[in-house]
Parts: structure tokens; sequence; C-alpha cells
């Protein structure tokens, strides 16, 4: 009987995990727009130094954690150079699709000669 249960726990255990997980991520603006993304990002930032402190507090470590660096992410930045990148990339393939299919007419032209 046990062992017809203990399945069917890890599965809802997994499930419950992965649920939660989804719901902090939406909560917190994880899977919005990019300005809710870097705004998550600010919040922790400024939330994981301290927590890092309390828990070390709780089992009496006593080391000395490096400082965070500092990182200049713009998401908003990231996010409009990468579009501009996919959308200059496909306007510029039928120019390319034709530059790389003359060129290999020529190559083989130039081997049947």
């Amino acid at each position: 009987m046990a062992s017809k249960i203990v399945p069917v726990v890890k599965l809802a255990t997994k499930v419950t995990i992965a649920g939660g997980a989804l719901y902090i991520a939406c909560d917190s603006g994880l899977l919005g727009s990019s300005e809710q993304g870097s705004e998550a990002l600010e919040k922790a930032k400024a939330a994981v130094p301290p927590a890092i402190e309390e828990w070390m507090k709780y089992f009496g470590l006593e080391a000395q954690l490096p400082t965070m660096p500092k990182i200049e992410f713009a998401p908003v930045q990231k996010w409009n150079s990468g579009v501009r990148w996919t959308i200059s990339a496909l306007s510029e393939a039928p120019t390319k699709a034709n530059n790389y299919t003359n060129e290999c007419l020529q190559y083989l032209k130039d081997l049947t000669k």
C-alpha cells in the first residue's frame, strides 16, 4: 500500500514546487515586460545580501562575504539590440542568399571548365 502512495506523494511534491516557482516568477514580474524584469532584478539585488547574512548567523558561520559586484545590465537595451539584430539579419537574408547562390554557380562553372 505504501509503495503505491510514495510515487503519488513524489509527483505531488514536484508539481507543488514547480507551481510555486511559477507563481513567484509571475508575481514578482519576471515573466512580464522588460521594465518589470528590471524592477525584479533590483529587488533581488537588495534582498539577497541581508538574507545570506541572516542564514549565516542562524547557522553560526562567521565568514566575511565579498561585496556584490556592480553589474550595469539593462534588460530593455539588450532586448532591443537583440530584436534589431534579428530584424537586420532577416532583412539582409535575401541579398546574402542571392550572393551565395551566384558564388556557388560561379564555382561550379569554374569546376566544369
